[in-house]
Formats: C-alpha cells, structure tokens, sequence
C-alpha cells in the first residue's frame, strides 16, 4: 500500500508528466466570412457551444492541463493560509432602516455565504432572517436582499445558483418568519420596490426583448402581473423603478446602453392615481433622480460633463422651470444621496474622495472627514430621517461602515472589520504619467514603507477603464497580500473611466478605446523606467471590461509583461454583441454590424490579433459555467488560439469553474480557492523569469 506522502508524490509525478505534454490539442474548424469587405477567420468558432459535448470534453482536458501546472506549484500552502486570514473574518453590509429595524447582510469568519439579519433598534440583538447555507450541500446558492417594505414586515430577497445573474425573487413575513407563497422566477431583476400600503411591488426583468415594470399584487399569481412601462425599449435599454420615500412617487429609469448617455425619467403620482408622465426625456445625458418630498433632485451631465444637481418641481416640471442647486466645478460629482431633509454630494476631485452636505436649495451646510486617501461610497439614508450610514476604504484600510448624525454631524462606527494586516507598514502613493499622445494619466501604487527602487519588484498591475467606473482605492486580499510579500500593487486610472468626468469616459469609448490601452502600456512603462520592477517581474490583471484591457495589452506589447491573468473577459470584439447581454454594451463599444464600429473594434479586438509564433508571456484565463453575464466563449476561444500560437515555452492556461460565474455570491472557501489559484501561478511565473 502506499502511504499518504508516496500518494502525494505519485500524484505530483502525474501533474508533471501532463505539463510535459503541454496543453490538449485543439481541432480547428477555421470559419471563413466577410464582414465590410474583409475576411474573418473564426479557427475555434465550434468552442462557442458551451453545452456540447466536444466543448465539455474540451473544458475537462484543459482543467487537467492547468491542475497539472498550478498543482505543483511551491508556496500554495502557505498563500491559501494567508488568504484565508484575510477573508475569513466577521464582514457586514451596508444596513437598510425601516420603521425602527436595521436590515442588513452578514457573514462570520466561519461562514461560506452572508446571511440576512434584521435588528430591533440600533442597539438590539442581531437575529436570522434569512440563512442561505441549508439550501446547497456545497454552499453554492446565495441570498440578497432586495426591498424592505415601509413598515418593516416584509422584505424580498433573491436567491442565487453560483455565479448567475438571474436569481429568484421570493418574500418573507418579518414577523412570524414565513416565507410566502409569492416567488417569481429565476430571470434578471434590475428593481424592486414596495408600495408604502404593502399591497405589492413593482419590479423590473430584463428579458431577450429588453426590459419591462411589472406590478405584483401580493397573493396573486406573478405569472399574470401587469406590465406598467417599457414596452418599446429594446434589449440596448435597461429600465428600473422605485417608489419614493413616503411612497407617493414612482419613479422610473430607462438608460440606453450601460454607457446610459440618453436617460429617460418617468414619475408616476401613486397617491394621486395618476399617470406616468415623462420628466427628463430627449437629452444626450445620463441622469439619475430621487424624491425629496415634490421635488426631483437629479444628477445630470447635461451640459455639464463633471456633472451637476438639478430641482425640479414634480407638480410643474417644465424643463425651463428646472433649477440647478448645485453647479458644476472642477471635481466630479459621483453620486448624490438624501437624508434627513438634507443633500449629500460625494465628489471626486484627482480621484479623491470627498463628501459635502448641503441644503436642498444648495447652500453649503459642511464636508464630511475621512481618515485618509481612500473612497467613500454607500451614503445612503432616509428623507425623513436624520440617520445615514456611508462606507470608507482605502489600499490599505479595510472598508468600515459608519453611522453618520445629519443634524450634528456627529459619526460613529456602525461595522469596522478586524482584518489582521499591519496598515502602518504599508504606503499609498499617487503617481502621474504621460501616455502614448502624452495625455496625464494617474496611479496608485500601494508598496512598504521606504521600498528600494532597485527594479527588484514583483509588480502587479491592474486597471479597467470603462464604462465611466472609477478605480478608487479599496482594500483587497490581492493586494495586500502582495504588498505583504514585498511587491508593488498598482491601480491605473485609465480614460474610459468617470475619474475625470463624462470627458475622461468619452476619450476611452467607442472609436477612442484604444487610448485605455495606450494608457495601460504606458503605466507598465512607467513603472519599468523607474524601477519599480522589470518586465519579467511585471504582471497584469483584469476582468470583464478589464479582461477585454488585459487581452489586448497582452497582444499589443508582449514584450513587457511577465505574466497575464485575465478573466471573464471579452475578447473577441466582432462576435460579442451577439451573446447573453451584450447589446446592453453597443453604446460603450460600438457593434460590428456597423462598417465604421468593424473597423475599429477589428483593429484592436485581442482574438483576431494572436500572432503565430509570437513569444506570448505566461496566461491563465478564469471563467465559468455560471458567467451569464459575459459569455465563458470569450476564454475558451481565445485559449484555445493562443496556445497554438505561441512561440515561447511559458503556460497558457483556461482556470474553468463549471459552477462559478460572473456575479458575486460565491462561498468565501471557492474564493480562497481561485484567488490561491491566480496567485500561486502570477508569484510562480514571475519567479521563473
């Protein structure tokens, strides 16, 4: 008999007898077709199956072929202790406050999944409602709550399989307990809103037609509920709706694209019984806007790209009635939020967070303090209410929550993790570029204190540069554990994002994205010439839009880069508006049905430009099954071609996961578990440089 170590050691032997062999041979079935007058050959066009058996024989071979490279990899061990030091610790959400009760998620340093609790008065004993862990063996479904009524008795909370976007909306007596029989099935939900009488909600579901309001009587069967709104709106359209704080007002959303610079604005009297009437129609803007009692505060970028806050009377909401409160400046307005009869303004300003309180008719009240460079985000509170609550992070400050007095300003500490990392060792730096058409672009370098410029440094670069997102410091395992480690864990903040307003989006969108990776080089370039690392110590990471950034760095310049981890990403630029929701993203990208949009999206689209016997780096590409967000064709087609094509000896690897996917709530043992992954191959590649 073998003991346990001659198994171990059998089984190492086996892992690299199989890397040997390098990875599985893929057939090609080379699909020809012109798109503009110009050919596009498709070699893995078959991979696009996910469900047939070629494509899941193809998915296990590769699996095998990557555990056969991971697995022997040294240090697993003891990266998977670490990481589980910092992510198996007592987190809690963001709390929703209904008539006295604190709602909210939470999840113990034992737990795989968050629970929801509710709270009886600030200072009551937190109790279950709603505990995910019995509902899978392998505590992959998930929970989240998704609307408290007004009175504190009912909430909705969606339960999801894995990774999916699509969950089911079911509802819960607070009182006694009891699910009820109202549950409304596994699709995509954008909204949900109770009416303040409790007679039932109003939700939005995106759909293969678009996205539709629906209202649902409680008691009633949900396959026979009324579509209020969104019939028109095409799959390009994402429509929401909430009810108004004392419940009067309706108000809807509908957004073209995720680049959303056509907003729409409906509100609907409840109280009045009556219609849906347009607010903010026909401008070339995004805008957002909540009820403070009969006004409409919005956030728009018209005519203003940094953007600004407008009132509009909701009994005569003319548009030359609107009144701006508050004006544009020099720092972004990111977000906006109401509370206690006041208006808090979270601004951006050198991608530096910063919050101000103002009356609604825009006089200055006071700036809210933080303790260090970092991002707020989450202020979030009741009009009739002086309570409110926001959320800080920073590098190297794990995100606390706290309870914020409006009348005084007084704040207090509502949930402070105890993650177990010595901040005081650690630095966070500000750093300014120039790009390839010499455009200053900044970046946060998070390293020890007094580190030696030496070019020594494993670095690991990531950014994502789309979409108006913003990368503002937070704490994360990744990079903590890699500062830890003595390396240098870099954020860019590339065009394409919202740092700088609607203008910094604009310059990385549609025809200009190609200047997100001109940025991104640039930033590698940046911390090669002043020698933070080297290039076979520089390592880059990205997923989903930041997936499509990294794809395309690694085929543009190789040369500088050590290693690539890329995932659930989008990659080939030509195909991808035909899968799951990617019409929603036309408005960002552009679609190839367009000769003009081809032209560009070919040029840089990473799956059309694997060069044959070019010397590619070492590439791990991570999706799953269960992404129903951004099609796992992306990485299976472009592993598939990019092993064939290289013309080095370093790995090109597919990390496939057949329950993960795209979206959160995935149990924090699988997320050591990939994360050990992903870090075991960055530290064990750079090492071999």
């Amino acid at each position: 008999m073998f003991t346990a170590t001659g198994l171990r050691w059998l089984g190492a032997l086996a892992s690299l007898l199989l890397a040997a062999q390098g990875p599985p041979r893929t057939q090609t079935d080379n699909v020809k077709e012109v798109l503009h007058g110009v050919e596009i050959t498709d070699p893995y066009r078959w991979l696009e199956d996910q469900k047939s058996p070629q494509t899941r024989a193809w998915i296990e071979a590769q699996n095998q072929y990557t555990r056969s490279i991971l697995d022997p990899l040294p240090g697993r061990a003891a990266l998977a202790k670490r990481l589980t030091e910092l992510m198996k610790i007592d987190l809690a959400g963001m709390p929703q406050v209904r008539n006295g009760r604190y709602f909210f998620s939470k999840r113990l340093a034992n737990q795989e999944q968050f629970v929801i609790y509710v709270r009886k008065g600030l200072k009551g004993r937190d109790e279950v409602l709603i505990d995910p862990h019995p509902l899978s063996p392998d505590r992959t479904v998930s929970v989240n709550l998704r609307a408290v009524s007004n009175d504190g008795k009912r909430v909705a909370y969606a339960v999801r399989q894995g990774g999916e976007d699509e969950v089911v909306l079911k509802l819960l007596d607070v009182d006694t307990r009891q699910e009820l029989p109202d549950r409304l099935p596994r699709a995509r939900y954008f909204s949900v809103s109770f009416k303040h009488d409790r007679s039932g909600f109003y939700y939005s579901r995106h759909g293969a037609q678009g996205s539709r309001i629906y209202y649902h009587a409680l008691g009633t069967d949900p396959a026979k509920d009324a579509q209020i709104f969104g019939q028109g709106y095409g799959p390009e359209w994402a429509v929401d709706a909430g009810v108004s704080d004392d419940g009067r007002y309706l108000i809807i959303h509908a957004s073209k694209g995720s680049a959303a610079d056509v907003t729409e604005v409906y509100v609907q009297d409840l109280a009045g019984g009556g219609p849906i009437v347009p607010v903010v129609k026909d401008l070339a803007a995004r805008t957002y806007g909540d009820a403070a009692g009969d006004r409409l505060i919005v956030q728009t970028n018209w005519q203003a790209p940094n953007g600004r806050i407008l009132a509009i009377d909701l009994k005569n909401p003319a548009r030359e009635r609107w009144r701006e409160v508050v004006p544009a400046s020099s720092a972004v307005i990111e977000g906006f939020s109401l509370a206690g009869g006041k208006l808090f303004v979270n601004y951006l300003e050198n991608v530096r967070s910063s919050v101000r309180m103002f009356e609604p008719d825009g006089r200055r009240v006071r700036d809210i303090t933080f303790p260090a460079l970092g991002t707020v985000g989450g202020m979030s509170g009741r009009w009739e209410s002086q309570e409110a609550f926001y959320f800080f992070t920073s590098f190297h400050i794990p995100g606390t929550i706290y309870r914020y007095d409006v009348a005084s300003g007084r704040q207090e500490v509502w949930s402070e993790p105890k993650v177990p990392f010595e901040s005081k060792q650690f630095e966070v730096q500000q750093v300014w570029y120039s790009s390839k058409d010499r455009t200053k672009v900044p970046m946060f370098l998070l390293h020890r204190r007094g580190l030696e410029l030496d070019g020594s440094h494993p670095t690991l670069l990531t950014g994502y540069g789309g979409f108006g997102s913003s990368s503002t410091p937070g704490f994360s395992a990744v990079g903590a554990l890699w500062a830890e480690r003595g390396g240098v864990f870099a954020v860019a903040n590339l065009r394409g994002g919202g740092e700088f307003g609607e203008g910094w989006h604009k310059a990385g969108m549609l025809a200009n994205k190609q200047n997100v990776f001109d940025d991104f080089i640039a930033a590698a370039e940046w911390l090669i010439a002043n020698r933070y690392t080297q290039p076979p110590r520089l390592a880059i990471r990205g997923g989903s839009n930041g997936g499509l950034l990294v794809g395309a760095a690694l085929t543009q310049r190789p040369d500088l880069f050590g290693a690539v981890l890329c995932t659930y990403p989008l990659l080939d630029m030509v195909r991808y508006h035909k899968f799951l929701l990617a019409k929603l993203w036309v408005s960002e990208y552009g679609s190839s049905e367009n000769p003009e949009q081809f032209r560009y999206l070919h040029a840089y689209s990473p799956y059309h430009h694997v060069k044959p016997g070019a010397k590619y780096p070492a590439v791990m590409f991570v999706t799953g099954d269960s992404d129903t967000r951004v099609d796992p064709l992306h990485a299976r087609k472009m592993a598939a071609r990019l092993q064939a094509a290289t013309g080095s000896s370093r790995p090109v690897l597919l990390l496939y996961d057949t329950k993960s996917g795209h979206s959160g709530g995935r149990p924090v043992s699988k997320q050591i578990e990939e994360t050990t992954d992903e870090l075991s191959f960055l530290f064990g590649q750079l090492q071999q440089n």
